[in-house]
């Protein structure tokens, strides 16, 4: 295996897209001391968001929020990270630039997991706000919804770098392939992705954290369902076969092959490649948990949980922005509902013109916020629909539970 390949290729000062690769949306606020480089500053912008932080209470494919040891999008991050990180590293890439994607890249992702993610979809299609997925859903939280605060006590968006951005809209590593390789051209993020995966990503950091991505939660997965019960005797026989063919399918002896296997294959030629064995390998322990897990019917209860908790929830609010005056009424009905409608209505505040919000708290919260105001009075349908599914996204299970109990309780 050879070191630094990659280095010619990697978004580093000299790459002759560097400097577009580290435009921002808008002007960040700089300081005279800055030590960090721009992709680094994005990491620690990431690291320091409050939706960062939701991701602990975020579970990856088993919903049980009170098992500790249940993987939860925390944690794989925290995979992903390593796996892409290490293979970076070696291949003489952008670590700084790597190690943000990573950690950015799970930002948009809606609790009850991929579930939660296709109810949030028909919502937002028959609403008319498009096709929602997690990683444009991602994009749109960094660009428009999460806010941290400046170093003169205002709020301001994320405004990571394109290559940050472009890292965390196209890391969908659902689609089977191999040698992957940057695309050349540096659109318009929001306009030109439709659909997941349509794109790859613009950076080898950002093809590498699509592989990692991958490689981080097929063994986990596993693990997970072997810790509760959840394969038949079957389905067990079948892992132990593959094992016996594969080798040992614990998370750090896959990682370690994987990573390993990467390095050795890869090339700016070639792409960032396993071997055909490697490559056959994941692919068939992915579908074997597609197969056994993903598809496992035992999921059909939580699916029922998540689909009405989560429609509920969006009609609850829904109803409540109803009207000349849809904030007003978030805030009348916290006296019923001070879980749900006080954080709704904090969120809110943050995202909508000052003429919208009654006079007091909001209004002086408003007035802190220096991003543009996209639901503007909330007088339109589809900027309430599109507001309703903003606010559910970036829920985390535990509080979607929470005020879905709320709303029980109280007999919504």
């Amino acid at each position: 295996m050879e070191r630094n390949l990659f280095n010619k290729v990697a978004a580093l000062p000299g790459n002759a897209n560097y400097d577009a690769l580290c435009e921002r949306p808008a002007a960040l606020y700089g300081r005279g001391d800055e030590i960090r480089s721009p992709f680094a500053r994005d990491y620690t912008r990431i690291l320091h968001c409050a939706a960062f932080r939701r991701l602990k209470h975020k579970t990856q494919v088993f919903f049980n929020a009170d098992n500790d040891h249940v993987c939860t999008r925390l944690e794989h991050v925290a995979h992903v990270e390593s796996v892409a990180n290490t293979i970076a590293k070696f291949l003489g890439l952008n670590d700084e630039l790597t190690k943000a994607v990573a950690f950015g890249h799970d930002l948009g992702h809606a609790p009850f997991g991929h579930f939660g993610e296709r109810v949030l979809d028909e919502l937002s299609r028959r609403y008319g706000c498009g096709a929602f997925w997690h990683e444009r859903g991602g994009l749109r939280l960094a660009d428009k919804l999460e806010l941290l605060e400046d170093d003169n006590g205002g709020y301001v968006n994320l405004n990571l770098t394109y290559a940050v951005r472009d890292g965390i809209v196209a890391h969908c590593g659902e689609v089977d392939q191999n040698g992957i390789k940057p695309r050349r051209e540096l659109f318009d993020l929001e306009r030109a992705f439709t659909s997941a995966g349509e794109h790859q990503p613009a950076t080898w950091e950002g093809c590498v954290v699509k592989i990692s991505d991958k490689i981080a939660y097929i063994g986990r997965d596993i693990e997970d369902a072997l810790a509760l019960n959840f394969l038949n005797a079957d389905q067990r026989a079948e892992l132990e076969k593959m094992a016996e063919r594969r080798g040992a399918l614990n998370t750090t002896v896959i990682i370690h092959g994987l990573i390993s296997d990467i390095c050795k294959n890869s090339s700016p030629d070639e792409g960032i490649k396993l071997s055909a064995e490697a490559f056959d390998k994941l692919n068939e322990i992915k579908r074997f948990n597609y197969k056994n897990i993903y598809a496992n019917p035992k999921f059909a209860a939580y699916q029922d949980y998540a689909r009405l908790a989560l429609n509920t929830l969006f009609d609850f609010i829904l109803e409540l922005l109803d009207g000349e005056y849809p904030v007003a009424n978030v805030v009348e009905a916290r006296r019923h509902y001070p879980l749900l409608c006080g954080s709704l209505a904090e969120f809110l505040a943050r995202l909508c013109s000052a003429d919208a919000l009654p006079a007091g708290e909001l209004k002086s919260l408003s007035s802190r916020c220096k991003n543009a105001k996209i639901y503007a009075d909330l007088h339109s349908e589809r900027t309430k629909a599109q507001a309703a599914i903003d606010f559910i996204s970036g829920m985390t299970d535990k509080f979607a539970v929470k005020v879905y109990g709320e709303l029980l309780n109280y007999g919504a």
